[in-house]
């Protein structure tokens, strides 16, 4: 088949969502599909990658000033675009990843042309819009647009059993909905000998930094873990929309012991992960967000690095049942707290077992290929349906 992927991410760029969609285009080219990726220039000085077994056309976007394609203009930037792209390309199928307003513009451009397409859930917008008391009209607009690309899909691509029984709460066709765990590049994500820095004792937070997930915990509780441990540090890596306050935060409460990275390749961050006492991850509580599972988790554990989650729902599940680090309550005791026992208990080498957990559970090349099978196996159902039984005819 002929699918296109739309996407506003896709590598070489830092992004969970890009590599999730090379993920898929990979699995779908291996599957035999001549797959077109519909994507944005990434920004300038970004890695080159070559494609060689689909085709990879970029559209230049705005972006923030911190080079995201993140906010309504550079969301449009995209989409508006996008409407004539997806009318003048040839397709079977097409795949989209949100936000919403480029799953409703795939939704009407796949109607004008009769054609098919699938969303893939990462997670629900609209939630988020809560979780950071986004304004009210603006929270009615993109779930309504949710809502109407959720329910005009042929099928939902959920990336974890919370966001699988939220895609249906909102509509969506329980029977067309998907469940392909998320994962990470197993390839990129592994253990590092030689970290950046070996004789350095330091926590670590990488990804994306907004207001639902709640990372000045961590900054509000080194204080207390500085009294015992005066020396360690903490270290953020990536961007987002609380970096800001984040920043403000650490110059007033521990400006000798917290440094901020940006972005940085993948292969750096594994690095940087790998030397940690722990990685950090946390959502704020009650926030509507609670059924989410970060990505950070597994690419801690895809080091070889403990998770402290502090938190609660379904990324603290994860976090527990699976042996994956320690689990806090959202409070800078219960937080700091957690960080001294990893301190005191940190053994030497990486945590293999962790490792191990990720290869087998959380491979983002065996995600991209199951969804890519569903798909196709999915549109194989419809293009060939049972043949009707034949007449009984009695003597």
């Amino acid at each position: 088949m002929k699918v296109i992927l739309a996407t506003r991410l896709f590598a070489p760029e830092v992004a969970a969502a890009a590599f999730r969609l090379k993920a898929l285009a990979d699995g779908l080219a291996a599957a035999g599909h001549q797959v077109t990726v519909l994507t944005t220039k990434p920004p300038a000085g970004t890695e080159e990658m070559e494609f060689p077994d689909y085709t990879v056309q970029r559209w230049p976007v705005l972006r923030d000033k911190g080079g995201n394609v993140r906010g309504y203009v550079q969301y449009a930037s995209y989409d508006a675009p996008l409407i004539a792209r997806l009318l003048f390309t040839s397709a079977d199928v097409v795949i989209c990843e949100p936000p919403p307003t480029t799953g409703v513009i795939t939704a009407l451009v796949c109607a004008l042309k009769r054609t098919p397409f699938y969303y893939v859930a990462a997670d629900i917008w609209s939630d988020a819009l809560i979780a950071i008391d986004a304004p009210k009209p603006i929270f009615r607009l993109m779930r309504a647009l949710e809502r109407f690309a959720l329910r005009r899909a042929r099928g939902v691509i959920a990336v974890s059993e919370g966001v699988a029984e939220r895609v249906a709460e909102l509509g969506a066709d329980p029977s067309r909905i998907e469940l392909v765990p998320n994962g990470v590049d197993t390839q990129l994500f592994q253990p590092v000998p030689e970290p950046p820095k070996p004789d350095e004792r330091y926590f670590v937070y990488t990804g994306t930094m907004s207001e639902w997930q709640g990372s000045d915990v961590f900054v509000r509780a080194l204080p207390l873990v500085l009294e015992k441990h005066p020396k360690v540090r903490l270290r953020f890596f990536g961007q987002g929309a609380d970096e800001q306050h984040l920043r403000e935060l650490a110059a007033e409460l521990a400006p000798n012991n917290i440094e901020f990275g940006g972005v940085v390749p993948p292969t750096e961050a594994a690095g940087w992960i790998s030397g940690a006492a722990g990685a950090l991850v946390s959502i704020q509580p009650h926030r509507g967000y609670d059924f989410a599972k970060p990505t950070k988790i597994y690419a801690a554990a895809a080091c070889g690095t403990p998770v402290l989650f502090a938190g609660v729902g379904a990324g603290a599940s994860l976090v527990r049942d699976n042996k994956l680090g320690v689990v806090a309550d959202y409070t800078p005791e219960s937080v700091a707290a957690q960080m001294i026992a990893l301190l005191d208990e940190q053994s030497s080498g990486h945590q293999h077992h962790l490792v191990d957990w990720v290869r087998d559970n959380a491979s983002l090349s065996t995600s991209g290929r199951s969804a890519a099978q569903w798909i196709t196996a999915d549109l194989a159902d419809a293009a060939d349906p049972p043949a009707a039984a034949s007449p009984v005819v009695s003597d």
